[in-house]
């Protein structure tokens, strides 16, 4: 056994492997770079050395020998299924955790992996059977298989350059765009064309093979649930197989690990007819752990990152195919930093709250409170894991796992997971890889509930209150809305989730943890709803609206907007100011106001303050987690004010430029008003504020008329008995 393995990995698969070292007795051992100095491994870490980049090869080599660790463990993701740090870690005589480098080479070869285990007996989608082919030919292929047809990279993976053309005149449109992204993505354009199946099912048969020649399968994954070729929820077994198709499946998997020399621990994936379980083929096999083994781990109680410590060390299998017993079902899901409400572009920051439901699953997570989630990496944050006696067991501890994970300062697809997992054809079992696209509108978030911004308001209210530790309270710093006659309301203003400005009316004051107030005065109606809060465990609070009570998780953010989490959902309230929107604010397109859609790096800065723009020109480009988002001019005019340079980092909602409209005699006018009258600048200025403000106050109101619950919300007090009234 080992002594020291240097995890070459970060986030949660690292923290997920040294967990089975530390339960092992082997020290872990981790390499970082400075975007991960504060990751809470690394925090925690007896022995952890910097390095320039995960995917510096000599660094990470270096590391591992610097420490003095028996073996390296990759993890998934960055040099995992690289053939060339495989063979670097072994020439310096130090253990890989994974199968040898000449069956990573292999099967990272998409064309020779399809015919090396097709001569294996192993089915195989119909398709190309040849590497490096031309267009011509790839378009004669293409022909032959019948459409529609998808075309692949092959060297790559993760969905990347993938198109299926139904259309044969877009065929050479399409084979030119895709090695266009292959090679961009990969470095290499060479592609193969496949049949396509039409409600395909993503099913991926975990095996484990160790030195001595034995080779055994432990049940299939269904992993159908994807966004864009990327796995969202994984579970296993599937419900679509039975008995004897698994079987065959998991001995075609086996046939497969064997026709590569395969050691260590695998993933078999195929591809499946929804509409007959019968046909499945061979799509790729994954040379490491894949993300979703917890599952694997939960049916079958083995922890299969002990078991390739175990194969790596050179010993063999302790049981065989006939051993191998399943029990009940699991469910996961990953969580990303991503917002599904900004077409799922990824997000940052610092994490504010964090609740994970030990007590309800199992929690794969790299995070802790107070960590600072950036833009360099994949997004992906935690994996949510429940197990139960069957499959309905399974999803219902899953969806009460994800109401109780909470996330605070940074934007997460959590409430989107929950809403997939209660999709009726998910809780169906009826599966296929175009689902979660289909059914995206009903997976969205709605309208924000009137709650958020009551409770925003009522926190922002009581952070009002002053400070009576000393025993003497000055009457002029109270909220209460005191003065001469009818007592003044309190108002606070937010923009939620970058939609229409919220107004809350306070009345009343705070009295130690509590507020006492009425509720919303719709369009100037004033009605007049009870509502109070009161103020518990740090990072929780209970709001009673109209008579019903709720418990809302809230953090306060070092820019003042307030966090605020219910269920499984998040909403981010920034204070707004109608006459001057800033940085806090999240100014809109309509405005001329450009913002960040996302944390990250500005890449480029198109173009320069006093140009001239027009509508949809791009004028910043913002990239995070490899992505890479242009923000555009809302409208012809002059940009006024450039507020970032290249390489800027930027905040969520952050001011990158302003532009401003221009008149018909071509001179930009700021916020597209214009001074009817004479007077100082001065007084245009002022004039202007006044107009815009009055305009945003119409536009609020018009919106409340229309029904728009959560806007223009007014909250008054309501006096109780005995209460003193001074």
């Amino acid at each position: 056994m080992f002594d020291t393995v240097l995890i070459a990995n970060r986030g949660e698969i690292a923290s997920r492997i040294a967990a089975t070292l530390e339960r092992l007795g082997i020290r872990a051992a981790f390499v970082y770079t400075d975007a991960d100095a504060g990751a809470p491994h690394v925090l925690d870490a007896d022995v952890a050395v910097r390095v320039p980049d995960y995917l510096d090869i000599p660094a990470v080599v270096a590391a591992a020998v610097r420490v003095g660790a028996d073996a390296v463990h990759p993890g998934y993701g960055f040099l995992a299924e690289n053939a060339a740090f495989a063979r670097a870690v072994e020439d310096a005589g130090i253990a890989f955790v994974g199968p040898p480098a000449q069956a990573i080479e292999l099967m990272g070869d998409k064309i020779r992996a399809k015919q090396t285990v097709a001569a294996f007996g192993v089915p195989v989608v119909p398709g190309s059977s040849g590497s490096g082919l031309t267009d011509a030919q790839l378009a004669d292929e293409a022909r032959k298989v019948g459409f529609p047809v998808l075309l692949k990279p092959s060297a790559g993976g993760g969905g990347k350059g993938m198109h299926l053309v139904r259309d044969e005149r877009l065929l050479a449109d399409e084979i030119a765009a895709a090695r266009r992204e292959a090679a961009g993505a990969f470095g290499d354009d060479t592609l193969l064309v496949e049949r396509w199946i039409d409600r395909p099912r993503h099913i991926e048969v975990q095996i484990l093979a160790d030195t001595h020649g034995n080779v055994i399968h432990l049940g299939e994954r269904e992993c159908s649930l994807q966004r864009r070729h990327q796995k969202i929820v994984e579970e296993a077994p599937s419900p679509l197989l039975d008995d004897e198709t698994r079987a065959a499946m998991g001995a075609a998997a086996v046939e497969a690990a064997r026709s590569c020399g395969y050691a260590g621990a695998g993933t078999v994936e195929f591809i499946v007819s929804a509409d007959n379980p019968d046909e499945y083929f061979f799509m790729e096999m994954n040379t490491r752990l894949q993300v979703e083994h917890p599952v694997t781990e939960a049916i079958t109680g083995l922890d299969l990152v002990e078991c390739q410590i175990d194969i790596a060390a050179g010993d063999q299998l302790p049981f065989g195919q006939d051993e191998l017993l399943l029990n009940g079902h699991a469910v996961e899901a990953r969580v990303y930093a991503e917002d599904p409400d900004r077409g799922f572009l990824p997000g940052g920051g610092r994490v504010l709250l964090l609740e994970e439901p030990g007590h309800l699953a199992r929690v794969d997570s790299g995070l802790a409170q107070g960590v600072e989630v950036g833009t360099g990496y994949d997004p992906m944050l935690a994996k949510v894991i429940a197990h139960g006696a069957d499959r309905d067991e399974a999803l219902r501890g899953l969806r009460a796992a994800l109401a109780e994970t909470v996330v605070l300062g940074v934007h997460t697809n959590i409430g989107f997971l929950s809403r997939l997992l209660a999709h009726e054809d998910v809780v169906a079992g009826r599966l296929d890889t175009g689902l979660v696209e289909a059914a995206m509108p009903t997976l969205l978030r709605g309208d924000v509930p009137p709650t958020v911004p009551v409770a925003a308001a009522l926190l922002a209210h009581a952070a009002l209150e002053p400070d009576t530790s000393d025993g003497w309270t000055d009457p002029f710093s109270v909220p209460s809305g005191w003065r001469l006659g009818e007592h003044a309301a309190t108002v606070h203003r937010f923009r939620i989730e970058g939609g229409d400005p919220v107004e809350v009316r306070v009345h009343g004051r705070g009295r130690h943890t509590e507020v006492v107030c009425g509720a919303a005065e719709m369009a100037g109606d004033r009605l007049a709803v009870p509502a109070h809060i009161v103020v518990g465990e740090p990072g929780r609070v209970r709001l009673t609206y109209d008579g019903l009570t709720e418990v809302f998780r809230y953090a306060l953010a070092d820019d003042g907007s307030w966090w605020i989490s219910h269920g499984a959902d998040t909403w981010r309230a920034v204070p707004f100011d109608p006459v001057e929107s800033g940085p806090g604010a999240g100014g809109s397109a309509g405005d001329g106001t450009l913002v960040a859609p996302m944390p990250g790096t500005v890449t480029v800065v198109k173009a320069a303050a006093g140009e001239r723009v027009t509508e949809g020109q791009a004028v910043v480009v913002v990239e995070a987690m490899k992505m890479e988002h242009a923000v555009t001019a809302p409208f012809d005019g002059v940009l006024a004010e450039v507020r970032v340079d290249g390489g800027s980092r930027v905040a969520l909602d952050e001011v990158l430029a302003l532009v401003h409209a221009e008149d018909g005699s071509g001179d930009a006018v700021e916020g597209g008003a214009q001074d009817a009258g004479g007077g100082t600048p001065e007084d245009a200025a002022v004039q202007a504020a006044t107009r815009d403000a009055a305009a945003r106050d119409a536009t609020v109101r018009e919106a409340a008329t229309r029904g728009a619950a959560v806007r223009d919300a007014t909250v008054q007090t309501q006096a109780a008995e005995g209460e003193d009234k001074s």
